[in-house]
């Protein structure tokens, strides 16, 4: 894992990624090439530098789905958690047979990646928590993103240590400042975020609501005068 070309201290040295459903059922793989899907994952481009870290594909139904990065021999480091689609495989047939099911039961509808939710232990200067996405197509879409502390929960329980008073950028390819809010409630669309349903429910919480044509985009979550806890990073493609 590198920055401007130069590698990362810090960074983790051997991760392990475990690919959970909402039924809990759970893929794991620790080194890429050993997990049965080298060729696959070659063809798809998109294989890893390193031969320690992780890669998974799996053609999936709509649902929850949540990836968790772990350091072997409970090793820790900075880790970077990547989701790519690959494409919708375009008949029931074609996906049951690569999933070893009978094509009846294979879903039909078009599926395509919708939200994403990353959390992570936010600390500061370089170790805070940074979240990617790339969106594709000719027509503008509504991203609302979201950086939650207090309201941070594992079980309907509150999570230790969590994060009090997050603030939010986010940043187009070239590093440019789009917005940054603090406080949703004071962000200049707070009635825009509202009606979008996904408000946050802390008002010290961080909400963006941006019409982002195709490119790449950063958000980066800290804690306000450098605090430090867990918070989660949120983004949605909202329906315009």
């Amino acid at each position: 894992m590198q920055v401007n070309g130069t590698p990362v201290a810090g960074r983790l040295m051997d991760p392990i990624l475990e690919l959970h459903d909402s039924n809990g059922a759970t893929l794991t793989n620790d080194n890429w090439r050993t997990g049965g899907q080298e060729a696959e994952i070659q063809a798809s481009g998109l294989p890893p530098n390193d031969d320690r870290e992780s890669a998974i594909i799996r053609t999936v139904a709509a649902g929850n789905f949540t990836a968790i990065i772990r350091g072997a021999n409970n090793t820790t480091g900075i880790g970077l958690v990547e989701v790519y689609d690959l494409g919708t495989i375009t008949s029931a047939e074609e996906e049951a047979q690569l999933e070893g099911r009978n094509a009846p039961e294979a879903p039909t509808a078009t599926i395509e990646l919708g939200n994403l939710s990353v959390r992570g232990d936010v600390q500061t200067g370089d170790n805070i928590l940074i979240d990617g996405i790339i969106l594709r197509g000719g027509n503008p879409k509504r991203i609302l993103f979201r950086a939650l502390g207090p309201s941070v929960q594992s079980n309907g329980q509150p999570v230790p240590g969590r994060l009090q008073d997050p603030n939010l950028e986010v940043r187009d390819a070239n590093g440019v400042l789009l917005r940054f809010n603090d406080d949703w409630q004071q962000a200049p669309n707070a009635a825009e975020i509202q009606a979008t349903g996904f408000a946050p429910s802390n008002p010290k919480e961080s909400a963006i609501l941006l019409s982002l044509s195709a490119g790449n985009y950063t958000s980066l979550l800290r804690g306000v005068n450098n605090t430090t806890g867990i918070a989660l990073s949120e983004t949605y493609k909202l329906d315009n």
